[in-house]
């Protein structure tokens, strides 16, 4: 395989481990300014 997905596997698991931790906190909106502030 000449490229690899290995940035965009660190971007997915990056966003699961911030949802995990916002577990039962403020929804949708919160998320997204914490991927934005974060990426």
């Amino acid at each position: 395989m000449p490229w690899s997905s290995g940035v965009v596997e660190g971007q997915v698991n990056r966003i699961k481990m911030l949802k995990r931790q916002m577990f039962g906190q403020a929804g949708f909106n919160l998320l997204r300014k914490r991927v934005l502030l974060y990426g």
